[in-house]
């Protein structure tokens, strides 16, 4: 197995985690223009209707994710729609994983974007609480460059993608961390 074809599906995926649509145009357009190989039947996202429709999509989710409160609606959305992005972005890697059954792929992918997304919306509320709402259209506009440094970085530099899973961790950590010193102060405020 290539590392960094690996490397790749992994970035990928996970840039899907925070933006779905973001991984899967540029896979798409680099696909339509021959910089990089989808396997079948992957090669479906190279068609100029899935082009344009995902194009759609992004635009959809630029605009209702920078808005306070609809970015929860549409966080709830995408928890079914991201994990599928990246199991389609990590299975369109042709030959990334040989030997194996084709599930394997899918699955490492719906679970890398997946545990991208859970975390991503859980982060938001806590975003929008401390910010009122102002931190909202900030957060998801460095979400959006994440996503999109990611899924170049996954294409063209995989081994960047590397120090993207170590920022990951660490943003995991403080998000985890942070939850676990509101809840003492939820506890006594309520019993106060």
């Amino acid at each position: 197995m290539p590392l960094a074809g690996i490397l790749s599906a992994f970035g990928l995926s996970g840039a899907a985690g925070l933006n779905a649509y973001i991984p899967l145009l540029l896979v798409a357009v680099l696909g339509r223009l021959g910089v990089v190989e989808l396997g079948e039947p992957w090669s479906i996202l190279t068609h100029t209707w899935a082009i344009v429709l995902i194009s759609v999509l992004l635009v959809v989710e630029l605009v209702v994710d920078k808005v306070p409160g609809a970015d929860h609606i549409n966080d709830i959305v995408q928890t079914f729609i991201r994990p599928a992005a990246g199991a389609i972005l990590f299975a369109a890697n042709a030959g990334v994983i040989t030997h194996a059954h084709p599930a394997i792929p899918l699955v490492l992918g719906l679970v890398v974007a997946f545990s991208v997304h859970a975390t991503k919306a859980a982060a938001r509320p806590v975003v929008n609480a401390s910010t009122l709402g102002i931190g909202a259209p900030v957060v998801s506009v460095i979400e959006d460059l994440i996503s999109v440094a990611a899924s170049v970085a996954a294409i063209f530099a995989p081994l960047i993608v590397l120090g993207i899973v170590a920022v990951f961790i660490v943003v995991v950590f403080m998000v985890w961390s942070r939850r676990r010193q509101q809840k003492p102060l939820k506890a006594a405020a309520a019993r106060g």
